[in-house]
């Protein structure tokens, strides 16, 4: 799990803090810190790791910081591969199996919002640029980075995603298959196709799911809004199943939901794996 009741500062998380995430049947968590990755200590990272360890809590994911790497200007592109630089090595100190990032937004209001520039071919050669110079930094430090897409950045479909990490070519630079993110008018109603179609693109590229939900709204013009996971309209036997059939250790990681949604998320993810025959971790 992610969000929710999980702190944004590192040194908040607490016994306590692993305790609620195994109560409510989760084996780890995708960690968002604050924390500056230039400034903040290695030392303060291990606490954690550690602490995870003894509680028998997996990091799966930590926050990447989602700089803009993709950007036209050098010197603020060169930035943004330091700071992710900076973030893949406490990552790894933190214990975390990835770490998490997209290609960022010119958008001043978000990383994920619109600007026309991300879908040009100058942001495309930037982000594959910028992956290429932080990748051999997640290679020595044996930590996947996780790229995530969405329709409104440069990543906008499983295709651009397939594109930018070939052209890449890193052991350690794959992405999280987050559907949601991709649903559009065309697929929105056969989501379990889309889901499918996706994961074959993406072949030898994806190392875990995230799952939340999408809904598409009574009003005009188009409206396609995320929700909570199992409230819309997302095949969860589908991506359940893919990401099963890519590797059973592989983690699907829920996103973007209230501490109150949990208990019912956990009950509606558990109840699809027993119905459909797999196995989750403790």
């Amino acid at each position: 799990m992610s969000g929710a009741f999980l702190p944004t500062k590192i040194d908040e998380f607490s016994e306590e803090t692993c305790r609620r995430i195994k109560e409510l049947g989760f084996s780890g968590c995708f960690t968002r810190f604050t924390d500056n990755p230039l400034e903040t200590p290695h030392e303060r990272a291990h606490r954690v790791r550690d602490l995870m360890a003894d509680q028998g809590v997996r990091m799966y994911q930590a926050i990447g910081y989602r700089p803009p790497l993709h950007h036209p200007d050098e010197t603020v592109r060169k930035e943004a591969v330091r700071v992710l630089s900076a973030a893949v090595r406490f990552n790894a100190a933190l214990g975390a199996r990835g770490t998490h990032t997209g290609p960022g937004s010119l958008n001043p209001k978000g990383a994920w919002f619109p600007h026309p520039y991300n879908w040009t071919q100058q942001a495309k050669d930037q982000l594959i640029k910028s992956l290429r110079e932080v990748a051999p930094v997640a290679e020595d430090n044996e930590i996947h980075i996780g790229m995530e897409g969405h329709v409104l950045v440069t990543l906008d479909s499983a295709e651009t995603m397939r594109d930018v990490l070939a052209a890449v070519d890193s052991p350690r630079v794959k992405c999280d298959l987050d559907p949601v993110n991709w649903i559009t008018r065309e697929n929105i109603y056969d989501t379990g196709t889309a889901i499918r179609q996706m994961a074959q693109t993406l072949q030898g590229f994806i190392i875990g799911g995230h799952s939340k939900d999408v809904q598409i709204e009574n009003k005009l013009v188009l409206h396609i809004s995320e929700c909570p996971t199992g409230e819309g309209l997302i095949d969860h036997d589908a991506l359940l199943q893919v990401v099963e059939g890519i590797d059973p250790d592989f983690p699907l990681l829920v996103e973007h939901c209230s501490t109150d949604d949990l208990p019912r998320i956990s009950e509606f993810l558990h109840g699809k794996c027993q119905e459909l025959g797999i196995t989750l971790l403790d």
